[in-house]
């Protein structure tokens, strides 16, 4: 990783730094347009099409015997794990369910609202480099707990048979239908619908630039449906102070950067003595990993910055937005208190990226691209709707006839007065 002082940088080369590499959106868009308009008219042809263009895989149904077929030869260690797993995060997820409101604001006036389970979803489980069991997990819990009646997995399967733990997670979180489709064709095939796949209420999920840019497309046409939130490529921010283990640093970055080539790691620290350290860290580790080949060239998006002091690391991690935020400092708690902006955080030594990712309870579906400043990660919330009721008796009404009378006039709606007024008419 390449090590800058961030009193030598200018303002203009801190923000370079700080940049999400990504393509531009014309070039990503130029892609994944034609691909989502060729399945909004063509449905299902499409879909074949580019599942075996991409994926050489033309026949994307996998049926529920599949599943079950699979899921019974999973191996007792990943079994236990899963179960551990669905276990912590169920419990989490089952204290965000909102309760119902109900007020009476004056006497005759009763105003309630309460949330319903959306009832199509679509869970985007990214497959190819790595089979991600979590996000099973982390999607089709909180749909679960919600109520949703109907839960829609897209997810590639490069094998012969579904993986076992794959399937495994999926028949747990009650999930109905499942297809090995990936890519931007997953996108366009839940939200725009097909004669074999009816089209989902919202969809859910992370995935690379193309999903990312297929999600945002799909949201902005009336004719496709609503998205949890962006998050594409995974990125870390650790902040650290001369206390902190080198070794637990360099493995929390490297944690991040073998997701894949896009994926972004930063650390920021008062001590160019540590940052020295987990650079040898990082090199030695790396060496040992499976998967070096993505981490190196996710390294090379990356860096580390020596700061004066920790509230400035804390300033510039505010302004980043981190998708995932580790705090790594003798006062760990003390510096989460001033987060402002960061999708999940991470606080003291023994708090790795990696357990929220599996199974501390948390979700993993976090907001990337700097967009932690306005939206959170997957809640059971966003599986949900609000829908607000109000009961008003004639002496409700009488109460609060004059304002709304008053405000209709003085907008020029009329109607919207006359609809209260004939309420109070002679024989009513």
């Amino acid at each position: 990783m390449k090590i800058y002082i961030n009193q030598k940088l200018t303002d203009l080369q801190r923000k370079k730094l700080f940049a999400r590499k990504i393509k531009s959106f014309d070039e990503i868009n130029s892609i994944v347009k034609p691909i989502m308009e060729d399945i909004k008219k063509n449905g299902d042809k499409a879909v074949e099409k580019y599942n075996l263009q991409f994926d050489n895989n033309q026949n994307y149904v996998i049926t529920k015997k599949e599943l079950q077929d699979a899921a019974l030869t999973i191996d007792s260690k990943l079994k236990k794990a899963i179960d551990t797993a669905y276990k912590q995060i169920y419990t989490f997820h089952k204290k965000q369910l909102p309760k119902e409101i109900k007020v009476e604001s004056i006497k005759g006036v009763k105003c309630s609202r309460k949330y319903l389970p959306i009832e199509n979803v679509g869970l985007y489980i990214p497959g190819g480099n790595a089979v991600l069991v979590s996000t099973m997990l982390m999607l089709g819990i909180p749909a679960r707990i919600a109520g949703c009646e109907r839960k829609v997995v897209c997810s590639v399967v490069n094998t012969d048979t579904i993986e076992p733990g794959l399937a495994y997670a999926a028949i747990k979180c009650g999930i109905d239908e499942y297809y090995s489709v990936g890519g931007a064709q997953a996108i366009a095939m839940m939200g725009y619908g097909t004669k074999k796949v009816k089209k989902v209420d919202k969809i859910f999920g992370p995935g690379n630039q193309f999903v990312t840019a297929a999600k945002s497309y799909i949201s902005n046409d009336y004719n496709g449906c609503l998205i949890d939130m962006p998050a594409g490529p995974s990125e870390v921010l650790i902040i650290a102070d001369k206390n902190a283990n080198p070794n637990f640093i360099a493995a929390d970055l490297l944690s991040q950067a073998e997701h894949g080539n896009d994926s972004q790691v930063i650390l920021l620290t008062d001590s160019e003595i540590l940052a020295n350290q987990v650079g040898t860290c990082v090199f030695e580790q790396l060496e040992k990993l499976p998967r070096k080949q993505f981490a190196k060239k996710s390294l090379n998006n990356s860096f580390c910055l020596v700061v004066d002091n920790l509230d400035e690391a804390i300033d510039l991690s505010n302004k980043y937005a981190p998708e995932h935020l580790i705090i790594n400092t003798k006062d760990a708690e003390g510096l989460s208190k001033k987060v402002a902006n960061a999708g999940s955080v991470f606080v003291g030594e023994y708090s790795p990226e990696s357990a929220g990712d599996y199974s501390s309870g948390t979700n993993h579906s976090l907001p990337t691209y700097g967009y932690a400043k306005s939206v959170g990660g997957v809640t059971v919330e966003m599986f949900m709707k609000s829908v607000t009721f109000q009961n008003l008796s004639k002496e409700g009404l009488g109460k609060l006839k004059d304002t709304i009378i008053t405000l209709a006039e003085t907008e020029k709606l009329t109607a919207h007065a006359n609809a209260v007024r004939v309420r109070f008419e002679d024989g009513n």
